[in-house]
């Protein structure tokens, strides 16, 4: 549609998780009359995060050293270890301040149509620290999708042999929801985790 640069700029953009092709047009054209400065700025930020983080060598999260803060932190519970897909769903966890033990990111979901398999994600690092460290609980907290629910029945399989209290996060109803618009699976996992109301 654009000559040279412009349409290769665009292109990259499109690349982008989450934005399409009217999206990254916009952030395009939002760059060339963006100033100088502001523009520089991005290039070294990007130029930073690629030379810069890593991912921890024990749970997988982000990091700028060998270790994570998290995994770095002497104050977090050993015994309880927290299973999620994404660096990005560690953070939202610890916005909850709910959960004050350690994480272990698959890198991840199995997910056989995209050809993402257990070998693709971080599974055999997980046993490897179920069997060096002193964990008692893990919380499968994958997405509460197709993907995330087959990873975790197969991390459930896996885990059996260890011994450990296996639980999974709750999922139902969102606060402030109405019934009516809820689906028959978000309705019927509301059911199962209903709890007991103290009087």
């Amino acid at each position: 549609m654009y000559e040279g640069v412009v349409q290769d700029l665009i292109d990259e953009l499109g690349q982008l998780p989450g934005i399409g092709p009217k999206g990254a047009q916009r952030i395009a054209f939002h760059l060339l009359t963006a100033d100088e400065s502001d523009v520089q700025r991005l290039i070294t930020a990007l130029t930073e995060v690629k030379a810069k983080v890593k991912f921890c060598t024990v749970c997988g999260n982000v990091a700028q050293d060998t270790l994570c803060r998290i995994c770095a932190d002497p104050r977090r519970d050993p015994n309880a270890l927290c299973v999620v897909e994404e660096p990005k769903d560690v953070v939202a966890i610890e916005r909850t301040r709910e959960f004050t033990g350690r994480y272990h990111v698959l890198g991840g979901a199995i997910s056989p149509i995209d050809g993402i398999g257990p070998e693709q994600l971080r599974i055999a690092e997980l046993m490897a620290r179920l069997g060096s460290e002193d964990i008692t609980e893990v919380i499968l907290a994958t997405d509460p999708n197709i993907e995330g629910e087959a990873t975790a029945a197969y991390l459930a399989r896996q885990l059996r042999p260890f011994g450990l209290r296996v639980t999974r996060l709750a999922s139902g109803l969102p606060v402030g929801g109405d019934l009516e618009y809820a689906d028959e699976v978000t309705l019927g996992r509301a059911f199962e985790g209903r709890r007991l109301i103290d009087a």
